[in-house]
């Protein structure tokens, strides 16, 4: 017991030195933040504050000499009113830190760049565990509370920034899986075919892993990228709750995607849009969820208990961001703009084998407003017909009647509204329909979890 204590002391001790060296060489915000001269991100209350925010003129004289950073705070205050497992308020709480080193200026690297982010994430209650007991991201800043490094990475570019190459602690879901369009929601998240699928949820918020990203643009409209990643990142709750543990000896997750992009630029006569089509590929072995190892249902007593495996998982998906209305003047980001993102999976293996989202997003519309959006969404996860079939084999040994696993689904709402540069609040509405895909209730197993609606606003500041 006690050299699991000087284990988690010695853990807790590293991650606030790395946590302390991030702040110190680093900036918040993106990993293309923080680029002007004066090192301040494209949106950020700093340009609201006296001296911009920097009156000894500290985080000029760092951005002139490659050093940017930034942090961001994200606040959600959300009430389950109706449906889920309990009602109730909560509130949610993500301070982010960010720091970029461009190492061409700072150490004479040609195209070499550094990129830190680290979180203290605080949570009351969760909206997805214990309020709804759902599979479908409700808010995408819900995490177990800790401080938790994240992504820690270098990125050398080359052929006139065409090819980059990028390693270290990285995340996918910074370049892979994602809808710019999207981002406004706040059920927005990693998708669930992969969350629930992967191992730990995959490489994805708040987790980060051991991996290596090439991305390599043939032309101004294309770009390809491959990602290879540590395929288990480790529970967030126990096995990696600081983010510090930089796991390299799981079986690989290989990630690809090629994007297409068109009239992107603000001058661009037509329709901005972007074509995504990836898919995603680990090597590990997966059980199945219905049989055991000699073909006899597991729900059957006479059953070995132990499932069949599977030697790997592989899945597709595509991605449209389409603006369908661009005002004169306006940029990629003005105007209407509709999004989707689809994807399957084998169903003998995986949780989930079909994930479809989309949802139409306003920019600018409202005179006086021009940096507010509002929108609407929907998320759908198809419960496996592998998962199906085992609730149907547990009501046919038991004789006790339970809810069979079908789809989850959710609806959002939601009108984002800039108050200041870099400060916006967001008040929201979802609804979700079959939590946990249509799971039993714990007080009544006999029958479902009952759908239910979530009411809230979010609050970010970014300096």
């Amino acid at each position: 017991m006690q050299s699991q204590a000087a284990i988690r002391s010695l853990r807790l001790r590293a991650c606030l030195i790395i946590l302390a060296v991030t702040f110190l060489t680093t900036v918040p915000g993106f990993a293309d933040q923080g680029n002007s001269s004066n090192g301040i991100p494209p949106s950020s209350i700093a340009t609201s504050l006296p001296a911009d925010g920097d009156p000894a003129g500290v985080r000029k004289w760092l951005a002139q000499r490659g050093l940017t950073y930034g942090l961001t705070y994200t606040g959600d205050a959300l009430g389950n009113v109706s449906g889920g497992v309990r009602r109730g308020g909560l509130y949610l709480g993500k301070l982010e830190g960010f720091v970029t080193a461009d190492l061409e200026k700072l150490a004479g690297l040609p195209g070499l760049s550094f990129f830190s982010n680290a979180f203290q994430i605080q949570r009351t209650s969760g909206p997805r565990d214990q309020h709804f007991g759902s599979l479908i991201t409700i808010s995408n800043i819900e995490a177990v509370p800790t401080t938790r490094l994240s992504e820690l990475w270098l990125e050398q570019k080359l052929l006139n920034d065409r090819l980059s190459v990028r390693f270290g602690q990285i995340t996918a879901d910074a370049e892979f899986f994602v809808s710019e369009v999207s981002k406004i929601f706040i059920s927005s998240d990693w998708p669930t075919i992969t969350g629930a699928n992967l191992p730990s949820g995959g490489p994805a918020y708040p987790l980060a892993t051991p991996g290596v990203r090439v991305k390599f643009d043939p032309g101004p409209h294309w770009s390809m990228l491959v990602g290879l990643f540590n395929g288990d990142p480790g529970d967030q709750a126990n096995a990696n709750r600081h983010g510090i543990n930089f796991r390299v000896n799981d079986p690989p997750l290989l990630m690809g995607e090629v994007q297409y992009r068109h009239n992107q630029h603000k001058d661009a006569p037509g329709l901005a849009g972007t074509l995504r089509l990836g898919g995603w590929h680990h090597f590990g072995q997966f059980a199945d969820l219905r049989f055991d190892d000699t073909g006899v249902p597991l729900a059957s007593p006479f059953s070995s208990g132990s499932a069949r495996l599977f030697r790997g998982t592989s899945g597709l998906y595509g991605i449209i961001d389409q603006q369908i209305y661009r005002p004169n003047g306006g940029d990629a980001n003005s105007g209407i703009s509709v999004f989707s993102r689809i994807a399957a999976t084998p169903s003998d293996r995986n949780l989930i084998d079909f994930f479809l989202d989309g949802g139409i997003v306003f920019a600018g519309m409202l005179p006086g407003r021009p940096d507010d959006k509002f929108g609407a969404s929907f998320i759908y996860a198809h419960m496996s017909d592998r998962v199906r079939g085992f609730d149907r084999d547990t009501i046919a040994f038991t004789g006790m009647g339970q809810p069979l696993r079908d789809f989850e689904l959710t609806f959002e709402l939601s009108y984002q509204a800039q108050i200041k540069p870099g400060w916006t609040v967001q008040p929201l509405f979802e609804y979700i329909v079959h939590p946990g895909g249509n799971v039993p209730d714990p007080i009544s197993p006999g029958a479902a979890v009952k759908s239910g609606a979530l009411i809230g606003v979010r609050s970010t500041i970014a300096y």
